[in-house]
């Protein structure tokens, strides 16, 4: 099974209405008088992190991006649980995982150490509180919505290669991103749909107007910001940026600094146009594991 059918075979788990059928980056949980935000991310040395890459940048991006998933949705952190496996340099994990959770205000809640062979793996399970209701979704756009993003794709990228070639200093977007909670919590009151970009902006967007159903999303590429604009086709395909992507509507006064790349329209047999050619996701959209 790929990703996308072991996700489908879970569906038929995941029926409990907080789950939201597995379509979004969060789940939403009634409890107590509260709305609760919860989110897990895994990691694995080498595939989510260079072979050898300093363990406080493992730890900063391992809660980073857990938090930017509470940040599509507009939620307040309120702690993080982590599962860390042993091995070189536990004192830098340490050091990074402090670093990260004092930026950011949110304190460590607990979880669990194992050592084994093979790959490291890191877990992370974020818990958050919602600022506001309802919590914004995936699937919420509406024909007629303008479609934007926050901050600039690609920077990612650039960084990842930078670190490959031994270049650290040019590096930091790739190894301790920043999460857009601020910016998510902000939004939530004026946005149809939103996530952040985690695998690239083209299946991210392809993702969201799939789960908004009987939508399409027509985007113009020279209108999406990018790091480096003669390698415009990567950076929107790359990932690993953590900006927001989200749907409102045409008009509405953001509260935040963001950029038009597109409309929502009525489907037609495609969910995804990019300068008026459809696209799917078996012409290479983003990352698929």
């Amino acid at each position: 099974m790929n990703e996308a059918d072991f996700i489908a075979a879970l569906r038929g788990l995941a029926s409990n209405p907080g789950a939201r059928g597995l379509e979004d980056d969060a789940a939403v949980l009634e409890f107590g008088g509260e709305t609760l935000v919860l989110t897990h991310d895994t990691m694995v040395d080498g595939v989510h992190v260079l072979e050898g890459q300093d363990p406080a940048d493992i730890a900063w991006k391992l809660v980073a991006v857990n938090l930017s998933d509470l940040a599509a949705k507009g939620a307040e952190p309120a702690g993080v649980l982590l599962s860390h496996m042993l091995g070189a340099d536990d004192h830098r994990f340490v050091t990074g995982l402090r670093e990260v959770l004092d930026s950011y205000d949110v304190p460590l809640l607990g979880g669990d150490t194992v050592r084994g062979e093979g790959p490291r793996v890191w877990g992370c399970t974020a818990l958050g509180r919602a600022t506001h209701t309802p919590v914004p979704s995936r699937g919420g756009a509406k024909v007629g919505d303008a479609i934007y993003v926050t901050g600039t794709l690609g920077a990612a990228m650039l960084g990842f290669e930078a670190l490959r070639g031994g270049d650290e200093a040019d590096s930091t977007a790739y190894r301790r991103p920043r999460p857009r909670l601020e910016e998510g919590r902000l939004l939530a009151p004026h946005v149809t749909a939103m996530m952040d970009i985690s695998d690239g902006l083209l299946l991210d967007c392809w993702r969201m107007a799939c789960a908004a159903e009987f939508v399409a999303f027509e985007l113009e590429s020279d209108s999406i910001p990018v790091a480096d604009a003669s390698r415009r086709a990567e950076c929107i395909r790359w990932g690993d940026d953590y900006e927001l992507l989200f749907t409102a509507p045409v008009g509405v006064d953001l509260p935040v600094p963001a950029t038009r790349i597109g409309t929502v329209t009525d489907t037609d047999f495609a969910p995804l146009w990019l300068d008026g050619e459809a696209l799917t996701p078996e012409q290479g959209l983003g990352y698929q594991h």
